[in-house]
């Protein structure tokens, strides 16, 4: 019985992860002006170029119903069944398309993530695991929901410009932000994005106030696993952060660069701690 785990491109992922972990991936579109690009063909810099010189978001495209039929059904060729993770329903029409491509084929699960980034990833990754130990598809299944709420996906956000043009926030609270010089705190509970703590001043100094705070709040972590993502941020910053997780005790720290369609929602200056707030180990 061969089980395969399945994402979208928001997974968030470098190659060398996804080849460990064997997770199989199909990208979202992403449309600046006339060019027309697929999730990982170009790069976030290519983005925020974009955004400079335009003053306009780059639109994002889901994966439609087609797409998820054609990469289901050559996962098949090689695997019994499949297990897809994806972007969180609240989010994204993802969910849906692939509910629809996978029609009433048994052998395929399509899991709202109710996440976003390597929030998905922590998920995946525990299920690849699980298909590692010898779980059955049920099973798996069946873990790998239960851990959904625990998942603590949240982030900093430097600038609120790029909420602002995508309708995430009004032009007052853009204002506020900018004259106040405010970082909000991003958590994404239940699937939706919510604003928490609001740190004011110099990003770096915040940042790290972001992940201790971040830490006291979720304070009963799966130490196995932990994950830096970033739009952009400066090197020093990112070594100072995984100081902070070592002296907590994570064991697994992976440093991951946000792909096209989350850098073109949260801009440049975003960072998050991604962990499994469920204290198990296993």
């Amino acid at each position: 019985m061969r089980i395969a785990i399945s994402a979208e491109s928001t997974i968030d992922l470098p190659l060398d992860l996804l080849n460990q972990y064997d997770i199989h991936t199909l990208p979202f579109t992403v449309l600046m002006g006339d060019i027309k690009a697929l999730d990982g063909n170009i790069s976030p810099e290519d983005i925020f170029k974009y955004v400079n010189k335009n003053k306009i978001l780059p639109k994002t495209s889901a994966v439609n119903v087609s797409e998820f039929e054609e990469h289901f059904d050559k996962l098949l060729k090689d695997y019994d069944y499949i297990i897809h993770f994806s972007l969180s329903s609240k989010i994204s029409s993802a969910y849906s398309n692939a509910l629809i491509a996978a029609g009433e084929n048994p052998n395929i699960k399509i899991i709202d993530s109710e996440s976003l980034s390597t929030g998905i990833a922590l998920e995946a990754i525990y299920a690849s695991k699980l298909v590692g130990a010898g779980l059955e598809f049920n099973d798996i299944v069946n873990h790998a929901l239960a851990r959904i709420s625990h998942v603590q996906a949240s982030f900093i956000l430097e600038r609120l410009d790029y909420l602002y043009k995508g309708g995430r926030c009004n032009a007052l609270q853009l204002f506020g932000a900018n004259l106040l010089k405010l970082h909000p705190q991003i958590i994404v509970q239940n699937g939706k994005m919510i604003v928490g703590k609001k740190y004011r001043g110099k990003m770096e100094i915040n940042t790290l106030k972001y992940v201790e705070d971040t830490l006291e709040r979720f304070n009963n972590p799966d130490k196995e696993l932990v994950f830096i993502t970033y739009t952009t941020a400066k090197d020093e910053t990112i070594e100072a952060i995984k100081e902070i997780l070592k002296e907590k005790g994570f064991k697994t720290i992976y440093v991951t660069r946000a792909g096209c369609t989350i850098s073109s929602h949260c801009g440049e200056g975003c960072l998050g701690i991604l962990y499994i707030n469920d204290g198990l180990s296993k």
